[in-house]
């Protein structure tokens, strides 16, 4: 997975709460091969019985959503389907816990503004498309010409910033753990297993 610092590309509006995960990509899909990629199921109810939704009109870049997106189960698969359909950041009030963190471990920005923000945005976007700027050192983004500046944990920054999931960012400390595990061994051999 690529990092990302900058990311400047289209925002849209998807006027929702409470998208929960069988939204996302419904249940059905899931049995593609994530090498076939799942942008095309994103949303795919919706969409379906929606022709003029504006996922069916553009692929932004960006989302801008009301609270308690990505809620429901851990299907990871949700993820997969916005980050295949392009979009690498979603700004809402709320998200799902277990979404937040398969968001960024697949390079998505889950980031928080204030109700009060968020339906400013909505309001200026309606049903068109707008630019974005999202600068994930400065926790700062500029949508449909609006400044606005979201919390992010420094942990989450810099896995987003270097394309880090879990495993990439334990593996960072390899050299430390490798010490550890020596100094650990020398002090209760007696402790470790025989091989």
């Amino acid at each position: 997975m690529s990092g990302w610092q900058i990311l400047e590309g289209d925002v849209a509006a998807l006027p929702a709460e409470n998208v929960d995960t069988d939204q996302l990509i419904p249940a059905r899909f899931m049995s593609t091969p994530r090498s076939a990629g799942y942008g095309g199921y994103l949303l795919h109810d919706i969409r379906q019985d929606d022709p003029d939704h504006i996922l069916n009109r553009t692929a932004p870049k960006v989302l801008v959503t009301r609270r308690n997106f990505g809620s429901g189960s851990s299907r990871e698969a949700a993820v997969y389907a916005l980050v295949d359909f392009g979009i690498r950041a979603v700004f809402a009030p709320s998200f799902g816990d277990i979404f937040s963190g398969n968001a960024v471990n697949n390079g998505l920005l889950p980031a928080r503004l204030d109700d009060t923000v968020i339906e400013e945005l909505l309001t200026e976007l309606g049903s068109r498309t707008a630019t974005a700027h999202v600068d994930l050192t400065t926790g700062t983004a500029l949508i449909a010409g609006r400044n606005v500046q979201f919390e992010l944990d420094p942990v989450w920054r810099e896995k987003l910033r270097n394309g880090w999931d879990d495993i990439d960012l334990t593996a960072q400390h390899a050299e430390a753990i490798s010490a550890y595990r020596t100094a650990r061994h020398a002090q209760s051999a007696w402790a470790w297993p025989h091989t």
